[in-house]
């Protein structure tokens, strides 16, 4: 069975920092792009950051691009997302994922296994 587990989120004042991290059971995604996806309250799903299987490209979503970092380690089946001068706007529930193909995609089709989510809130 496939499971995808992230931890991490939390409360953050603006300007703040945090650290995701996703960790895949079940099978292993080395051969897999990965991505994170955000969902705030009374909005679509939306594409944050997503990472090719070799972790050699990335893509980032314009309104994350220079504050948020996404990482991968094979090893440890793990995607991480570092999150630097978040904002108000920032907040929302984040979900890891794993797409069909070996390397970054920002369409939710293109995923296939997705986690839980965790809360992001971030106080002005």
């Amino acid at each position: 069975q496939v499971q995808l587990v992230e931890s991490g989120g939390g409360l953050v004042q603006a300007g703040g920092s945090l650290s995701l991290s996703c960790t895949a059971s079940g099978r292993t995604f080395s051969s897999y792009a990965m991505g994170w996806f955000r969902q705030a309250p009374g909005k679509e799903r939306e594409f944050v950051a997503a990472i090719s299987w070799s972790g050699g490209s990335t893509y980032y979503a314009d309104s994350v691009k220079g504050r948020f970092s996404i990482s991968r380690n094979n090893a440890k089946n793990t995607v991480y997302l570092q999150m630097n001068s978040l904002k108000p706007e920032d907040t929302a529930v984040y979900y890891c994922a794993v797409a069909r193909g070996l390397y970054s995609d920002l369409r939710v089709d293109e995923y296939v296994y997705w986690g839980q989510g965790t809360q992001v809130t971030v106080s002005s």
